[in-house]
């Protein structure tokens, strides 16, 4: 059966495989979505003359340089952000109000119920692997379309979106925590080391995690 040239959703589609996956280009992104790879780089122009991509050229041991595509700032709004204008507001409010010690309080107090919150969702979970893909799954609920990747270099937790990306950046402490977070909820047995941070200028948050060597004593 040929490939269709429409289907429903598939701009909504081909900015998800971009926040996902990364810069693309159009052949891969047809092949993902089941499009014919015309129909593809139409909706990239198309998002294009929106601001919502761009391309670059990447070159390639043979022929031509291959057009990747990858998402612009302006696309942020087509992901969930956790009604960043009114936590951005609560922030300065409280650091006016209360001080920076109340509001380090605060940050403080949301890490702890987190950490409550995802040891219990990953407590019945018999390995590493299905305690991140728990993880993952509750991250996502939230908003952060996480997952778990396999590497040379072992498990990979990642975060293709911060959906508090503008609520971090007024107070650094709501991200500097979530390290701490995932290192208290996963227990002792675990190190978790943070390799791409999207407040640093990533396209995501990456966690390698492993599991410690038990020393006999």
């Amino acid at each position: 059966m040929a490939k269709s040239d429409k289907k429903p959703g598939t701009r909504r589609d081909i900015l998800n495989r971009l926040k996902s996956n990364g810069c693309s280009d159009a052949t891969t992104l047809a092949e993902g979505l089941s499009v014919t790879p015309m129909a593809i780089r139409q909706h990239l122009y198309d998002l294009q003359s929106e601001g919502l991509v761009e391309a670059r050229a990447e070159p390639r041991p043979v022929g031509r340089p291959a057009k990747l595509w990858y998402l612009t700032e302006a696309a942020d709004r087509y992901f969930p952000d956790a009604h960043a204008e009114l936590a951005v507001s609560l922030i300065d409010t409280i650091r006016t109000s209360l001080g920076e010690n109340a509001l380090q309080a605060l940050v403080l107090e949301r890490s702890r119920h987190q950490t409550i919150l995802y040891r219990n969702a990953m407590e019945d979970a018999p390995d590493l692997r299905r305690k991140l893909d728990a993880l993952a799954e509750i991250r996502s609920r939230e908003g952060y379309m996480a997952g778990v990747e396999e590497t040379a270099e072992g498990l990979v937790f990642v975060e293709n979106h911060c959906p508090i990306c503008a609520a971090a950046k007024a107070c650094t402490g709501l991200c500097a925590m979530e390290l701490q977070v995932f290192a208290d909820a996963l227990g002792p047995g675990y190190d978790v080391s943070r390799t791409d941070h999207i407040l640093a200028g990533a396209r995501r948050c990456a966690y390698h995690v492993t599991e410690r060597e038990t020393v006999d004593s």
